[in-house]
């Protein structure tokens, strides 16, 4: 019985209705499957990207049913598929996987492995589930780009240096400029914060030493900041 849910059908076997029908219909749902995980593990989200999902493993799947074993067939698809041009910015590597999950399914309907398409697409929502309730890989402590406004008389090489002791936080000062033809001086640290350091009160105490200027706080340094 077990052999016979996980038996692959081969690629010289003849379309019919029923075959086809079974296909979409396994698609469609493992896609939604997938879809639901996307959903209940991913925090942003569009709906045309949940959409998609469903979608897309049904169409690798027609695709693959196709296709078939004609060799000549599969070039003309491929041939056809090239003049298609997709233009989007990069995304996320999490929706990637997502994508290539998807496509797998799809691909795993195609060839007839329906019992391999049900167990991979379980296991892998599965697996998201987990990584998703351990927070795998989620960061400790953040680095972040704090510009700093001080006045002339106060020293910049160690105007701050209790403030970071007191809240445990690494930093390191990457730019001194002067401002108001000089009365002003700006410093760009970059600091790493715990994330159960209270940053309001963080600032709060930066803007006692500083007098009240301009503090800015960047959620993610780059290089083009400095």
């Amino acid at each position: 019985m077990i052999d016979s849910i996980f038996a692959q059908v081969t690629a010289g076997t003849e379309l019919t209705l029923m075959n086809a029908l079974l296909t979409i219909i396994t698609a469609i749902v493992l896609g939604a499957i997938i879809s639901v995980t996307y959903m209940k593990t991913q925090t942003n989200y569009t709906q045309s990207f949940t959409l998609t999902m469903i979608v897309l493993p049904v169409i690798v799947a027609i695709i693959i049913l196709l296709i078939g074993s004609n060799i000549a067939r599969a070039f003309s698809l491929a041939g056809a598929f090239s003049i298609i041009r997709f233009r989007s910015a990069p995304g996320d590597p999490k929706d990637i996987a997502f994508v290539l999950f998807t496509m797998a399914a799809g691909l795993a309907c195609g060839v007839g492995s329906f019992g391999y398409a049900v167990l991979f697409t379980i296991i892998l929502c599965v697996l998201m589930f987990v990584l998703k309730a351990t927070n795998f890989g989620a960061k400790k402590a953040a680095q972040k780009l704090l510009k700093v406004t001080i006045p002339e008389s106060l020293g910049y090489e160690e105007a701050f240096d209790e403030v970071f002791k007191m809240f445990d936080i690494a930093y390191e000062l990457k730019k001194v400029r002067t401002t108001e033809l000089g009365s002003l001086y700006e410093l760009v640290y970059v600091v790493t914060i715990d994330h159960l350091t209270s940053q309001k009160e963080f600032l709060d105490a930066i803007r006692c030493r500083n007098g009240n200027l301009d503090i800015t706080l960047t959620m993610s340094p780059t290089a083009a900041e400095f």
